[in-house]
């Protein structure tokens, strides 16, 4: 897929984030929005090959809509200035560990694996595998390939300290102390233009499964 246009139009997007330039231009739109609907298609073909749980899904329900939700944001502008999709066995809802695709021009663009703000009782059977198989963990974050492409959990939400049940001086308190288990990969504008951008993508994210694998056995 040629993502210049894509850019074009969200750049185009950022400096007019308006209904009334987004109706102008609406047929724009969905042109990029059918070409990123069948990019997330070649994408889920090529992932399926190395995650079977992602067999059988619809494509054209993993991408997310454009318009955003102001109702409880400070920030009332209309649209996003991003194109995205969501990939797990459970669909674009991310409700088992998966993944998160978000194309930005401005060098914005990424790739995130893993489980974001679970459920409170899902919460707790990662931090009880991560006591009991941490050793797991560590070797599968110092996997060369692993490690090459993603360097430590993102600690966007996190408690102060170890959570109740586990001791404050716990080995892996950090890992404890997480809210959310992701990783992520950045994307360079000239990555994502570059005509072998799939294949770069889909080789990032099957040396991050093995982190999604791990989540999943918590939850079996």
């Amino acid at each position: 897929m040629n993502f210049e246009p894509v850019f074009d139009f969200l750049k185009k997007l950022a400096r007019n984030n308006n209904r009334e330039w987004f109706e102008k231009n609406k047929a724009k739109y969905i042109a990029i929005k059918d070409s990123f609907d069948g990019f997330v298609a070649g994408l889920l073909d090529e992932m399926i090959t190395f995650d079977n749980a992602l067999a059988g899904l619809d494509p054209k329900k993993l991408t997310f809509r454009i318009y955003r939700d102001v109702r409880f944001s400070k920030d009332k502008t209309p649209y996003k200035k991003n194109m995205s999709a969501g990939i797990s066995p459970t669909g674009k809802g991310m409700g088992k560990p998966g993944y998160y695709l978000h194309i930005q021009p401005g060098n914005e663009s990424y790739v995130a694996l893993g489980l974001f703000h679970p459920e409170p009782e899902t919460l707790a059977r990662i931090r009880q595998e991560i006591d009991y198989n941490g050793d797991d963990l560590l070797t599968l974050f110092n996997a060369k390939k692993f490690r090459s492409n993603f360097g430590k959990f993102w600690d966007g939400d996190t408690l102060k300290t170890a959570p109740k049940g586990y001791p404050k001086d716990h080995p892996l308190a950090d890992w404890l102390r997480l809210k959310s288990f992701i990783i992520i990969h950045n994307f360079t504008d000239k990555e994502v233009l570059d005509k072998k951008f799939l294949k770069k993508l889909t080789a990032v994210m099957q040396s991050g499964k093995p982190l999604n694998d791990f989540l999943t056995h918590a939850l079996v």
